[in-house]
Protein backbone atom coordinates (compact mmCIF):
# COMPACT_ATOMS: atom_id res chain seq x y z
CA UNK A 1 0.00 0.00 0.00
CA UNK A 2 2.68 2.42 0.87
CA UNK A 3 4.86 1.28 -2.32
CA UNK A 4 1.54 2.68 -3.84
CA UNK A 5 1.26 5.91 -2.81
CA UNK A 6 4.93 6.83 -3.46
CA UNK A 7 4.10 5.96 -6.95
CA UNK A 8 1.07 7.81 -6.94
CA UNK A 9 3.32 10.72 -5.46
CA UNK A 10 5.54 10.63 -7.91
CA UNK A 11 3.23 10.94 -10.65
CA UNK A 12 1.27 13.53 -9.41
CA UNK A 13 4.59 15.43 -8.94
CA UNK A 14 6.16 14.63 -12.71
CA UNK A 15 2.59 15.65 -13.85
CA UNK A 16 2.08 19.03 -11.72
CA UNK A 17 6.38 19.91 -13.33
CA UNK A 18 5.51 19.31 -16.86
CA UNK A 19 1.72 21.68 -16.69
CA UNK A 20 3.96 23.91 -15.07
CA UNK A 21 7.06 24.07 -17.71
CA UNK A 22 4.08 23.76 -19.89
CA UNK A 23 2.24 26.96 -18.97
CA UNK A 24 5.56 28.50 -18.22
CA UNK A 25 6.16 28.65 -22.26
CA UNK A 26 2.62 30.03 -23.96
CA UNK A 27 4.80 29.61 -27.15
CA UNK A 28 4.00 26.04 -26.87
CA UNK A 29 0.75 26.35 -27.41
CA UNK A 30 0.94 28.35 -29.86
CA UNK A 31 2.88 26.64 -32.39
CA UNK A 32 0.50 24.30 -33.82
CA UNK A 33 -1.68 26.31 -35.58
CA UNK A 34 0.70 29.20 -36.19
CA UNK A 35 2.30 25.81 -38.57
CA UNK A 36 -1.24 25.26 -39.74
CA UNK A 37 -1.73 28.58 -40.99
CA UNK A 38 1.13 28.19 -43.38
CA UNK A 39 -0.90 26.31 -45.58
CA UNK A 40 -3.74 28.68 -45.69
CA UNK A 41 -4.40 32.27 -47.41
CA UNK A 42 -2.02 32.39 -50.31
CA UNK A 43 1.47 33.67 -50.13
CA UNK A 44 0.31 36.81 -48.25
CA UNK A 45 -0.96 34.04 -45.50
CA UNK A 46 2.10 31.75 -45.72
CA UNK A 47 4.67 35.04 -45.13
CA UNK A 48 1.95 36.25 -42.27
CA UNK A 49 2.29 33.06 -40.35
CA UNK A 50 6.20 32.89 -40.93
CA UNK A 51 6.49 35.86 -39.02
CA UNK A 52 4.68 35.21 -35.80
CA UNK A 53 6.47 31.65 -35.94
CA UNK A 54 9.56 33.30 -36.36
CA UNK A 55 8.80 35.17 -33.60
CA UNK A 56 8.00 32.82 -31.25
CA UNK A 57 11.89 32.21 -31.19
CA UNK A 58 11.39 28.26 -30.31
CA UNK A 59 14.14 26.29 -32.40
CA UNK A 60 11.07 23.44 -32.99
CA UNK A 61 10.34 25.37 -36.04
CA UNK A 62 13.70 25.31 -37.79
CA UNK A 63 12.91 21.80 -39.17
CA UNK A 64 9.44 23.45 -40.22
CA UNK A 65 10.71 26.37 -42.18
CA UNK A 66 13.74 24.06 -43.59
CA UNK A 67 10.94 21.87 -45.08
CA UNK A 68 8.80 24.78 -46.36
CA UNK A 69 11.95 26.16 -48.07
CA UNK A 70 12.89 22.75 -49.38
CA UNK A 71 9.39 22.24 -50.67
CA UNK A 72 9.07 19.43 -48.54
CA UNK A 73 5.81 21.07 -46.36
CA UNK A 74 2.23 19.81 -48.21
CA UNK A 75 -1.15 20.20 -46.86
CA UNK A 76 -3.51 16.94 -46.71
CA UNK A 77 -6.49 17.80 -48.60
CA UNK A 78 -8.83 15.01 -46.03
CA UNK A 79 -8.04 17.04 -43.12
CA UNK A 80 -6.52 20.51 -44.47
CA UNK A 81 -3.52 19.44 -41.76
CA UNK A 82 0.46 20.76 -42.80
CA UNK A 83 2.38 17.70 -42.99
CA UNK A 84 6.16 17.23 -44.13
CA UNK A 85 5.59 15.12 -47.01
CA UNK A 86 8.90 13.01 -48.89
CA UNK A 87 8.07 11.26 -52.27
CA UNK A 88 8.97 7.69 -52.09
CA UNK A 89 7.94 5.99 -55.17
CA UNK A 90 4.28 6.71 -56.63
CA UNK A 91 2.78 7.93 -52.88
CA UNK A 92 4.54 10.47 -50.23
CA UNK A 93 5.57 9.59 -46.58
CA UNK A 94 3.84 11.86 -44.27
CA UNK A 95 5.40 13.09 -40.68
CA UNK A 96 3.80 15.64 -38.08
CA UNK A 97 6.34 18.79 -39.07
CA UNK A 98 6.47 19.35 -34.74
CA UNK A 99 6.40 16.05 -33.30
CA UNK A 100 8.05 14.00 -36.29
CA UNK A 101 5.83 11.25 -35.85
CA UNK A 102 5.43 9.05 -38.56
CA UNK A 103 1.44 9.44 -40.22
CA UNK A 104 1.70 6.89 -42.72
CA UNK A 105 1.86 7.11 -46.53
CA UNK A 106 -0.66 9.41 -48.72
CA UNK A 107 -1.14 9.09 -52.80
CA UNK A 108 0.13 12.08 -54.74
CA UNK A 109 -3.67 13.56 -55.33
CA UNK A 110 -4.53 13.48 -51.34
CA UNK A 111 -1.43 16.34 -50.60
CA UNK A 112 -1.17 19.74 -52.05
CA UNK A 113 2.44 20.93 -51.42
CA UNK A 114 2.49 25.04 -50.27
CA UNK A 115 4.01 26.86 -52.72
CA UNK A 116 6.62 29.68 -52.50
CA UNK A 117 7.57 32.67 -54.37
CA UNK A 118 10.75 34.76 -54.01
CA UNK A 119 9.49 37.25 -51.31
CA UNK A 120 8.83 34.49 -48.92
CA UNK A 121 11.69 32.57 -50.16
CA UNK A 122 14.28 36.15 -48.61
CA UNK A 123 11.77 35.86 -45.63
CA UNK A 124 12.25 32.26 -45.07
CA UNK A 125 15.97 32.74 -45.18
CA UNK A 126 15.62 35.65 -42.82
CA UNK A 127 13.53 33.59 -40.52
CA UNK A 128 16.61 30.95 -40.60
CA UNK A 129 18.94 32.82 -39.69
CA UNK A 130 17.68 34.87 -36.99
CA UNK A 131 15.89 31.27 -35.42
CA UNK A 132 19.67 29.91 -35.31
CA UNK A 133 21.42 32.39 -33.81
CA UNK A 134 20.91 31.20 -30.17
CA UNK A 135 21.95 27.64 -31.40
CA UNK A 136 25.03 26.04 -29.29
CA UNK A 137 26.65 24.87 -32.38
CA UNK A 138 28.99 27.55 -33.36
CA UNK A 139 28.81 26.82 -36.86
CA UNK A 140 25.54 27.23 -36.78
CA UNK A 141 25.37 30.28 -35.31
CA UNK A 142 27.96 32.13 -37.41
CA UNK A 143 25.93 31.10 -41.03
CA UNK A 144 23.24 32.02 -38.96
CA UNK A 145 24.67 35.30 -38.84
CA UNK A 146 25.48 35.61 -42.59
CA UNK A 147 22.17 34.53 -43.52
CA UNK A 148 20.90 37.84 -41.39
CA UNK A 149 23.22 40.26 -42.48
CA UNK A 150 22.69 39.32 -46.52
CA UNK A 151 18.69 39.28 -46.03
CA UNK A 152 18.85 42.37 -44.02
CA UNK A 153 15.38 41.55 -42.11
CA UNK A 154 14.23 44.02 -39.44
CA UNK A 155 12.58 41.31 -37.78
CA UNK A 156 15.59 40.11 -36.56
CA UNK A 157 16.97 42.96 -35.03
CA UNK A 158 15.68 42.16 -31.18
CA UNK A 159 17.04 38.10 -31.89
CA UNK A 160 20.27 39.49 -33.40
CA UNK A 161 20.78 41.71 -30.57
CA UNK A 162 20.13 39.46 -27.62
CA UNK A 163 22.27 36.65 -29.22
CA UNK A 164 25.24 39.12 -29.66
CA UNK A 165 24.72 39.81 -25.26
CA UNK A 166 25.25 36.16 -24.79
CA UNK A 167 27.70 35.21 -27.99
CA UNK A 168 31.61 34.08 -26.06
CA UNK A 169 32.91 34.03 -29.45
CA UNK A 170 34.98 36.96 -30.64
CA UNK A 171 34.88 35.68 -34.59
CA UNK A 172 30.79 35.20 -34.46
CA UNK A 173 30.09 38.28 -32.26
CA UNK A 174 31.90 40.58 -34.92
CA UNK A 175 29.67 38.72 -37.48
CA UNK A 176 26.48 39.43 -35.75
CA UNK A 177 27.28 43.13 -35.11
CA UNK A 178 28.07 43.42 -38.46
CA UNK A 179 24.83 42.12 -39.11
CA UNK A 180 22.82 44.28 -36.64
CA UNK A 181 24.80 47.49 -38.58
CA UNK A 182 23.65 46.27 -41.79
CA UNK A 183 20.08 46.10 -40.33
CA UNK A 184 20.55 49.58 -38.73
CA UNK A 185 22.12 51.57 -41.74
CA UNK A 186 19.74 50.06 -44.47
CA UNK A 187 15.89 50.01 -42.64
CA UNK A 188 13.82 51.65 -41.33
CA UNK A 189 15.94 52.23 -37.86
CA UNK A 190 18.59 54.70 -39.69
CA UNK A 191 16.34 57.75 -39.87
CA UNK A 192 15.76 57.07 -35.80
CA UNK A 193 19.45 56.49 -35.13
CA UNK A 194 21.54 59.61 -33.49
CA UNK A 195 25.27 60.15 -35.65
CA UNK A 196 27.29 58.27 -33.01
CA UNK A 197 25.33 55.57 -33.56
CA UNK A 198 25.52 56.00 -37.57
CA UNK A 199 29.27 56.27 -37.27
CA UNK A 200 29.58 52.92 -35.06
CA UNK A 201 27.83 51.19 -37.71
CA UNK A 202 29.85 52.33 -40.66
CA UNK A 203 33.23 51.49 -38.59
CA UNK A 204 31.69 48.00 -38.39
CA UNK A 205 30.92 47.75 -41.78
CA UNK A 206 34.34 49.34 -42.68
CA UNK A 207 36.13 46.42 -40.60
CA UNK A 208 34.49 43.80 -42.58
CA UNK A 209 36.17 45.18 -45.03
CA UNK A 210 34.56 42.95 -48.01
CA UNK A 211 32.73 43.26 -51.36
CA UNK A 212 29.18 42.95 -49.65
CA UNK A 213 30.29 45.55 -46.72
CA UNK A 214 31.35 48.26 -49.83
CA UNK A 215 27.79 47.47 -51.16
CA UNK A 216 26.02 48.42 -48.15
CA UNK A 217 28.22 51.23 -47.79
CA UNK A 218 27.45 52.51 -51.58
CA UNK A 219 24.05 52.58 -50.68
CA UNK A 220 24.28 54.27 -47.75
CA UNK A 221 26.25 56.93 -49.82
CA UNK A 222 23.71 57.43 -52.02
CA UNK A 223 20.15 56.79 -50.28
CA UNK A 224 18.48 60.13 -49.01
CA UNK A 225 20.38 59.83 -45.65
CA UNK A 226 22.14 63.05 -44.01
CA UNK A 227 25.37 64.63 -44.72
CA UNK A 228 26.71 63.24 -41.47
CA UNK A 229 25.85 59.72 -42.59
CA UNK A 230 26.93 60.27 -46.20
CA UNK A 231 30.49 61.75 -45.43
CA UNK A 232 30.98 58.73 -42.70
CA UNK A 233 30.38 56.64 -45.59
CA UNK A 234 32.21 57.89 -47.98
CA UNK A 235 35.04 57.30 -45.82
CA UNK A 236 34.46 54.26 -45.35
CA UNK A 237 34.32 53.05 -48.77
CA UNK A 238 37.51 54.48 -49.82
CA UNK A 239 39.06 52.42 -46.78
CA UNK A 240 37.68 49.34 -47.96
CA UNK A 241 38.21 49.96 -50.95
CA UNK A 242 42.09 50.59 -50.51
CA UNK A 243 41.67 47.38 -48.68
CA UNK A 244 40.29 45.73 -51.36
CA UNK A 245 42.80 46.18 -53.52
CA UNK A 246 45.23 45.13 -51.48
CA UNK A 247 43.80 41.84 -51.26
CA UNK A 248 43.40 41.92 -55.11
CA UNK A 249 47.07 42.78 -55.49
CA UNK A 250 47.58 39.68 -52.99
CA UNK A 251 45.18 37.20 -54.98
CA UNK A 252 46.80 38.14 -58.24
CA UNK A 253 50.06 37.10 -56.39
CA UNK A 254 48.74 33.76 -55.43
CA UNK A 255 47.41 32.96 -58.91
CA UNK A 256 50.91 33.92 -60.45
CA UNK A 257 52.73 31.76 -58.07
CA UNK A 258 49.94 28.88 -58.37
CA UNK A 259 50.69 28.76 -62.61
CA UNK A 260 54.30 29.92 -62.02
CA UNK A 261 54.58 26.52 -60.55
CA UNK A 262 52.55 24.40 -63.38
CA UNK A 263 55.10 26.48 -66.04
CA UNK A 264 57.81 25.39 -63.34
CA UNK A 265 56.40 21.05 -63.61
CA UNK A 266 56.28 21.29 -67.54
CA UNK A 267 59.30 23.41 -68.62
CA UNK A 268 61.82 21.66 -66.17
CA UNK A 269 62.03 18.78 -67.91
CA UNK A 270 62.22 20.41 -71.19
CA UNK A 271 64.91 22.44 -69.73
CA UNK A 272 67.20 19.22 -69.30
CA UNK A 273 66.67 17.74 -72.20
CA UNK A 274 67.48 21.20 -74.58
CA UNK A 275 70.37 21.97 -72.67
CA UNK A 276 71.87 18.51 -72.39
CA UNK A 277 70.85 17.32 -76.05
CA UNK A 278 70.26 20.63 -78.01
CA UNK A 279 67.12 18.92 -79.02
CA UNK A 280 64.06 21.12 -79.81
CA UNK A 281 62.03 18.43 -78.33
CA UNK A 282 57.83 18.99 -79.70
CA UNK A 283 56.56 16.39 -78.33
CA UNK A 284 57.31 17.12 -74.85
CA UNK A 285 53.91 18.45 -74.40
CA UNK A 286 52.54 14.93 -75.47
CA UNK A 287 54.75 13.47 -72.33
CA UNK A 288 52.92 15.81 -70.34
CA UNK A 289 49.29 13.99 -71.51
CA UNK A 290 50.63 10.41 -71.45
CA UNK A 291 51.21 11.23 -67.42
CA UNK A 292 47.46 12.87 -67.11
CA UNK A 293 46.31 9.83 -68.77
CA UNK A 294 48.07 7.05 -66.86
CA UNK A 295 46.35 9.16 -63.13
CA UNK A 296 43.26 8.26 -65.56
CA UNK A 297 43.94 4.91 -65.59
CA UNK A 298 45.33 4.21 -62.28
CA UNK A 299 42.14 6.17 -60.76
CA UNK A 300 39.82 4.12 -62.83
CA UNK A 301 41.57 0.84 -61.16
CA UNK A 302 40.80 2.31 -58.15
CA UNK A 303 37.32 3.26 -58.61
CA UNK A 304 37.00 -0.34 -59.91
CA UNK A 305 38.82 -2.45 -57.32
CA UNK A 306 39.83 -0.28 -53.56
CA UNK A 307 36.83 2.52 -54.22
CA UNK A 308 38.03 2.84 -50.19
CA UNK A 309 41.31 4.01 -51.31
CA UNK A 310 40.52 6.09 -53.69
CA UNK A 311 42.59 8.75 -52.03
CA UNK A 312 46.04 7.31 -52.07
CA UNK A 313 45.46 7.07 -56.33
CA UNK A 314 47.08 9.97 -56.91
CA UNK A 315 50.35 8.87 -54.75
CA UNK A 316 50.22 5.84 -56.62
CA UNK A 317 49.98 7.47 -60.19
CA UNK A 318 52.96 9.77 -59.53
CA UNK A 319 55.86 6.88 -59.75
CA UNK A 320 53.76 5.34 -62.16
CA UNK A 321 53.25 8.38 -64.48
CA UNK A 322 56.89 9.04 -64.25
CA UNK A 323 57.89 5.26 -65.44
CA UNK A 324 55.55 5.27 -68.38
CA UNK A 325 56.46 8.62 -69.51
CA UNK A 326 60.71 7.90 -68.84
CA UNK A 327 60.07 5.04 -70.78
CA UNK A 328 58.22 6.71 -74.07
CA UNK A 329 61.18 9.44 -74.00
CA UNK A 330 63.79 6.67 -73.91
CA UNK A 331 61.72 4.48 -76.34
CA UNK A 332 61.86 8.43 -78.65
CA UNK A 333 65.47 8.45 -77.91
CA UNK A 334 66.47 5.24 -79.03
CA UNK A 335 64.42 4.92 -82.23
CA UNK A 336 64.71 8.63 -83.41
CA UNK A 337 66.62 11.40 -81.22
CA UNK A 338 69.71 9.45 -81.42
CA UNK A 339 70.00 9.93 -85.46
CA UNK A 340 69.32 13.43 -85.59
CA UNK A 341 72.03 15.06 -83.18
CA UNK A 342 73.00 18.07 -84.84
CA UNK A 343 70.62 18.98 -87.22
CA UNK A 344 68.09 21.17 -85.01
CA UNK A 345 65.70 21.36 -87.77
CA UNK A 346 64.92 17.69 -88.61
CA UNK A 347 64.61 17.23 -84.65
CA UNK A 348 62.05 19.90 -84.53
CA UNK A 349 59.64 18.20 -87.44
CA UNK A 350 60.43 14.50 -86.23
CA UNK A 351 59.25 15.42 -82.79
CA UNK A 352 56.17 17.31 -84.15
CA UNK A 353 55.64 14.45 -85.95
CA UNK A 354 56.13 12.35 -83.28
CA UNK A 355 53.99 14.86 -81.19
CA UNK A 356 50.76 14.04 -83.89
CA UNK A 357 51.38 10.21 -83.74
CA UNK A 358 50.99 10.39 -80.03
CA UNK A 359 47.83 12.54 -79.99
CA UNK A 360 46.34 10.42 -82.88
CA UNK A 361 47.16 7.18 -80.79
CA UNK A 362 45.56 8.77 -77.88
CA UNK A 363 42.67 9.42 -79.30
CA UNK A 364 42.25 5.69 -81.03
CA UNK A 365 42.99 4.29 -77.57
CA UNK A 366 40.43 6.66 -75.06
CA UNK A 367 38.32 8.95 -77.74
CA UNK A 368 38.52 12.32 -78.45
CA UNK A 369 36.19 13.38 -75.57
CA UNK A 370 37.66 14.58 -71.99
CA UNK A 371 38.09 12.06 -69.09
CA UNK A 372 37.35 12.63 -65.85
CA UNK A 373 40.10 12.50 -63.20
CA UNK A 374 38.95 12.84 -59.77
CA UNK A 375 40.67 14.97 -56.81
CA UNK A 376 41.44 13.63 -53.55
CA UNK A 377 39.52 14.64 -50.48
CA UNK A 378 42.87 16.49 -49.09
CA UNK A 379 43.18 18.46 -52.23
CA UNK A 380 39.57 19.50 -52.59
CA UNK A 381 38.03 23.20 -51.06
CA UNK A 382 39.53 26.06 -50.17
CA UNK A 383 40.27 27.79 -46.86
CA UNK A 384 40.32 31.74 -46.45
CA UNK A 385 43.64 33.76 -45.13
CA UNK A 386 42.81 37.46 -44.65
CA UNK A 387 40.97 38.30 -47.90
CA UNK A 388 43.00 35.55 -49.92
CA UNK A 389 41.26 32.68 -50.93
CA UNK A 390 43.15 29.36 -51.67
CA UNK A 391 42.42 26.01 -53.26
CA UNK A 392 44.30 23.16 -50.93
CA UNK A 393 44.65 21.92 -54.88
CA UNK A 394 46.42 24.97 -56.46
CA UNK A 395 48.06 24.69 -52.64
CA UNK A 396 50.01 21.09 -53.34
CA UNK A 397 50.40 21.79 -56.55
CA UNK A 398 52.76 24.29 -55.73
CA UNK A 399 54.54 22.42 -53.23
CA UNK A 400 54.71 19.44 -55.71
CA UNK A 401 56.56 21.70 -57.89
CA UNK A 402 59.17 22.93 -55.55
CA UNK A 403 59.62 19.97 -54.01
CA UNK A 404 60.12 18.51 -57.76
CA UNK A 405 62.85 21.16 -58.07
CA UNK A 406 64.45 20.35 -54.81
CA UNK A 407 64.82 16.72 -55.46
CA UNK A 408 65.76 17.42 -59.45
CA UNK A 409 68.60 19.17 -57.65
CA UNK A 410 70.08 17.14 -55.46
CA UNK A 411 70.16 14.99 -57.96
CA UNK A 412 72.10 16.90 -60.64
CA UNK A 413 74.35 17.85 -57.36
CA UNK A 414 74.71 14.65 -55.69
CA UNK A 415 74.40 11.67 -57.86
CA UNK A 416 76.52 9.67 -60.19
CA UNK A 417 74.21 10.20 -62.93
CA UNK A 418 73.89 13.89 -62.25
CA UNK A 419 77.71 14.51 -62.94
CA UNK A 420 77.39 12.81 -65.94
CA UNK A 421 75.06 15.13 -67.04
CA UNK A 422 76.89 17.88 -65.53
CA UNK A 423 79.41 16.98 -67.55
CA UNK A 424 78.32 15.84 -71.10
CA UNK A 425 76.20 19.54 -70.67
CA UNK A 426 79.51 21.42 -70.45
CA UNK A 427 81.45 19.49 -72.20
CA UNK A 428 80.53 16.82 -74.57
CA UNK A 429 84.05 15.74 -76.29
CA UNK A 430 85.67 15.93 -72.87
CA UNK A 431 83.17 13.99 -71.01
CA UNK A 432 83.35 11.27 -74.10
CA UNK A 433 86.99 10.77 -73.70
CA UNK A 434 86.54 10.46 -70.01
CA UNK A 435 85.17 7.62 -70.38
CA UNK A 436 81.33 8.64 -69.81
CA UNK A 437 79.10 7.04 -72.22
CA UNK A 438 77.40 10.13 -73.44
CA UNK A 439 74.81 7.83 -75.63
CA UNK A 440 73.43 6.62 -72.40
CA UNK A 441 73.48 9.66 -70.54
CA UNK A 442 71.57 10.98 -73.59
CA UNK A 443 68.66 8.04 -73.73
CA UNK A 444 68.35 8.18 -69.87
CA UNK A 445 68.72 12.56 -69.47
CA UNK A 446 65.76 12.18 -72.01
CA UNK A 447 63.50 9.43 -70.22
CA UNK A 448 64.30 11.91 -67.01
CA UNK A 449 62.83 15.14 -68.95
CA UNK A 450 59.95 13.01 -70.02
CA UNK A 451 59.38 11.51 -66.54
CA UNK A 452 58.94 15.18 -64.78
CA UNK A 453 56.90 15.84 -67.74
CA UNK A 454 54.69 12.63 -66.87
CA UNK A 455 54.76 14.22 -63.01
CA UNK A 456 53.37 17.37 -64.66
CA UNK A 457 50.59 15.66 -66.47
CA UNK A 458 49.74 14.20 -62.80
CA UNK A 459 49.71 17.84 -61.80
CA UNK A 460 47.67 19.44 -64.68
CA UNK A 461 45.57 16.33 -64.15
CA UNK A 462 43.42 17.73 -60.93
CA UNK A 463 43.57 21.34 -62.65
CA UNK A 464 42.99 21.08 -66.34
CA UNK A 465 40.84 19.00 -68.53
CA UNK A 466 42.45 15.78 -69.63
CA UNK A 467 42.11 15.57 -73.57
CA UNK A 468 44.82 14.43 -76.46
CA UNK A 469 45.01 18.05 -76.77
CA UNK A 470 46.24 18.86 -73.20
CA UNK A 471 49.99 18.77 -73.15
CA UNK A 472 49.57 21.78 -76.32
CA UNK A 473 49.10 24.33 -74.41
CA UNK A 474 52.08 24.59 -72.24
CA UNK A 475 54.65 23.64 -74.50
CA UNK A 476 54.62 27.36 -76.16
CA UNK A 477 55.14 28.22 -72.43
CA UNK A 478 57.93 25.71 -71.60
CA UNK A 479 60.08 26.93 -74.98
CA UNK A 480 59.71 30.77 -73.04
CA UNK A 481 60.37 29.80 -70.10
CA UNK A 482 63.62 27.75 -70.56
CA UNK A 483 64.47 30.59 -72.76
CA UNK A 484 64.20 33.51 -70.74
CA UNK A 485 65.64 31.72 -67.73
CA UNK A 486 68.70 30.35 -69.33
CA UNK A 487 68.77 27.07 -71.17
CA UNK A 488 69.78 24.39 -69.24
CA UNK A 489 69.83 25.98 -65.88
CA UNK A 490 67.22 24.90 -63.13
CA UNK A 491 67.70 28.28 -60.90
CA UNK A 492 66.43 29.87 -64.43
CA UNK A 493 63.75 27.58 -65.20
CA UNK A 494 62.60 28.81 -61.61
CA UNK A 495 63.21 32.28 -62.02
CA UNK A 496 61.60 32.36 -65.70
CA UNK A 497 58.44 30.14 -64.57
CA UNK A 498 57.86 32.54 -61.43
CA UNK A 499 58.57 35.18 -62.75
CA UNK A 500 56.42 34.63 -66.39
CA UNK A 501 53.21 33.57 -64.39
CA UNK A 502 53.14 36.13 -62.30
CA UNK A 503 53.20 38.76 -65.13
CA UNK A 504 51.09 36.69 -66.93
CA UNK A 505 47.86 36.83 -64.00
CA UNK A 506 48.81 40.59 -63.54
CA UNK A 507 48.29 41.12 -67.57
CA UNK A 508 44.82 39.46 -67.87
CA UNK A 509 42.59 42.12 -65.71
CA UNK A 510 43.83 44.72 -67.85
CA UNK A 511 44.70 43.13 -71.49
CA UNK A 512 43.15 39.80 -71.31
CA UNK A 513 44.26 36.79 -71.61
CA UNK A 514 45.23 36.28 -75.16
CA UNK A 515 46.33 39.81 -75.40
CA UNK A 516 48.21 39.21 -72.41
CA UNK A 517 50.58 36.60 -73.66
CA UNK A 518 51.40 38.41 -76.71
CA UNK A 519 52.85 41.08 -74.74
CA UNK A 520 54.78 38.63 -72.28
CA UNK A 521 56.03 36.78 -75.69
CA UNK A 522 57.04 40.64 -76.95
CA UNK A 523 59.02 40.77 -73.91
CA UNK A 524 60.91 37.92 -73.81
CA UNK A 525 61.74 38.96 -77.60
CA UNK A 526 63.20 41.78 -76.50
CA UNK A 527 65.04 40.51 -73.86
CA UNK A 528 66.82 38.08 -75.78
CA UNK A 529 67.81 40.84 -77.92
CA UNK A 530 69.75 42.00 -74.83
CA UNK A 531 70.80 38.65 -73.32
CA UNK A 532 70.69 35.58 -75.84
CA UNK A 533 72.06 33.63 -72.84
CA UNK A 534 68.72 34.09 -70.97
CA UNK A 535 68.72 35.16 -67.58
CA UNK A 536 71.59 32.65 -66.04
CA UNK A 537 73.72 31.14 -68.79
CA UNK A 538 75.59 27.74 -68.01
CA UNK A 539 79.42 28.41 -67.54
CA UNK A 540 81.25 25.50 -69.51
CA UNK A 541 83.74 25.29 -73.20
CA UNK A 542 81.76 23.79 -75.18
CA UNK A 543 78.59 25.54 -74.11
CA UNK A 544 80.12 29.00 -74.70
CA UNK A 545 81.74 28.28 -77.92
Amino acid sequence: MRRALRWLMALCVVVATSTAAYAADPRAIDLRPLVQALGSGGYSGTEKALSQLSAAGDPAIVPVIEALQAGDLFVRKADGAVVIARKAGDAYTLTDPLTRAALGDAPAAAVERIRINNALRRAISASLGALTLMSPDAGVRRSAADAVFKSRDASALETLTAAIAKEQDGRIRAAMEQARAAILLTGEAASRMTDADIQAAVDTLAARGDRDALVLLNMVATSGASDITKKSAASAISTVEQKLAFWAALQNLWYGLSLGSVLLLAAIGLAVTFGVMGVINMAHGEMVMIGAYTTFLVQEVFRTYAPGLFDLSILVALPAAFLVSGGVGIAIERSVIRWLYGRPLETLLATWGLSLVLQQAVRSIFGPTNREVGAPSWMSGAFELGGLTITYGRLWIVIFAFAVFAALLVALKRTWFGLSIRAVTQNRPMANAMGIRTARVDALTFGLGSGIAGLAGVALSQIDNVSPNLGQGYIIDSFMVVVFGGVGNLWGTLVGALTLGTINKFLEPYAGAVLGKILVLIFIILFIQRRPRGLFALKGRAVEA
